[in-house]
């Protein structure tokens, strides 16, 4: 939300904001004798003041203002959306704060939807109860879904209500996969929300956040794939006896792997569940090294491969090139297209690999004889 000036300020709060500097300074500082809500109002305006001093004295009182001197201020009604807005990130760790913004219904969505990813379970709650406000702002929906410490159950519900509506949300990569995994709950095994909660909660330990790293780390120079990937199988197959993510309901391994680090995305982006898979290749944190083992894994779903082959980004990388046309899930269109910007060695190896399409093979040679060094 911009902040821009106030146009209604009471007397005593533009006194303290329109003086000499030195009144200005005092009310910065949270000296001046201001009532709760003149006080906010008056650090709120001298935020935009244009002497620096002035400004980050005002900050730090917005930080640092006894939670009993704010709190009235930013639960009443009438205080301006602007002010509550700056606020909220800076009593972000202060509980009854966060509260109070949460339940003002002048709070505007857009300052919801900011401070969202930086709440705790309990606010979170409270945000999730307010039907009217996430369906108008379903934005609010997609940073709870991608907040880990939301509660699964709590998630499932606002999504529901999502579906439910015909609201299309905002912020979840795999918004698609979510839905169709709703849609398709019908027969299929029950869970109690306790029992949702603990196996994410369980699970989230290990695979949301910076607990585990790549399994097999590789490099663009990488030349033996094959032996990586079975590699890697492996460790994924030993890992999943440890960790219980098979147990999950498809909607909780669909958040998993579009929130989850990258030993989740190693295990999910194998799931037998499309839905499940294509979640785990579109996590925004999906780094190039990982994209360089799935292109060349044989074992992965179609739909893996073709998110791979059609996302422009992946394809600047050259050894992803290489391996989608060794690849034989790789569609057809998209090797042939690939084929011009093979490396004579590359294509030589093309025309020679049982591996791939004839048809594939086949052009490699051609372009190999055009360029008068066929092999």
């Amino acid at each position: 939300m911009e902040h821009t000036p106030l146009d209604n300020l009471s007397e005593a709060a533009r006194k303290a904001t329109s003086g000499p500097a030195a009144m200005k300074m005092m009310a910065a500082r949270g000296l001046a004798p201001l009532k709760p809500f003149d006080l906010a109002c008056a650090l709120y305006t001298l935020s935009l003041d244009p002497d620096e001093a002035i400004r980050q004295a005002a900050d730090k009182s917005a930080r640092e203002a006894p939670e009993k001197l704010v709190l009235g201020a930013l639960a009443d009604a009438a205080l301006d959306a602007r002010i509550i807005d700056y606020f909220a990130p800076r009593v972000a760790t202060k509980a009854p704060l966060v509260e109070a913004i949460l339940l003002n219904r002048t709070t505007a969505d857009d300052t919801v939807v900011a401070l969202v990813p930086r709440l705790v379970e309990r606010d979170l709650e409270l945000v999730a109860v307010n039907e009217q406000r996430l369906l108008r702002c379903p934005a609010i929906i997609g940073a709870l879904y991608m907040n880990p410490k939301a509660r699964m159950s709590t998630v499932d519900r606002c999504v529901e209500l999502a579906v439910r509506n015909q609201v299309a949300v905002p912020g979840i990569p795999a918004w698609d996969q979510v839905v169709q995994a709703v849609l398709g709950l019908k027969g299929q095994p029950t869970h109690t929300p306790e029992e949702v909660d603990a196996a994410f909660a369980q699970v989230a330990r290990v695979a949301v956040g910076e607990g585990k790293g790549e399994i097999v780390e590789v490099t663009e120079d990488t030349e033996d794939f094959e032996t990586i990937n079975e590699e890697e199988q492996k460790k994924v197959e030993e890992q999943k006896q440890n960790i219980p993510i098979e147990k999950l309901p498809i909607p909780a391994k669909i958040r998993l792997a579009t929130i989850g680090n990258a030993f989740a995305r190693a295990i999910l982006v194998r799931d037998v569940n499309r839905m499940v898979a294509l979640a785990a290749i579109r996590n925004p944190g999906v780094t190039d090294n990982e994209v360089l083992k799935f292109s060349s894994n044989r074992s992965l779903g179609d739909d893996v491969i073709r998110e791979i082959a059609t996302t422009k980004e992946w394809l600047k990388l050259y050894k992803v090139k290489v391996n989608l046309c060794n690849n034989p899930k790789t569609p057809l269109p998209v090797s042939m297209r690939l084929l011009p910007f093979m490396h004579e060695r590359d294509l030589r190896n093309l025309g020679r690999s049982k591996g791939i399409p004839s048809a594939l093979g086949a052009q490699a040679r051609k372009l190999l004889q055009a360029k008068g060094r066929g092999g």
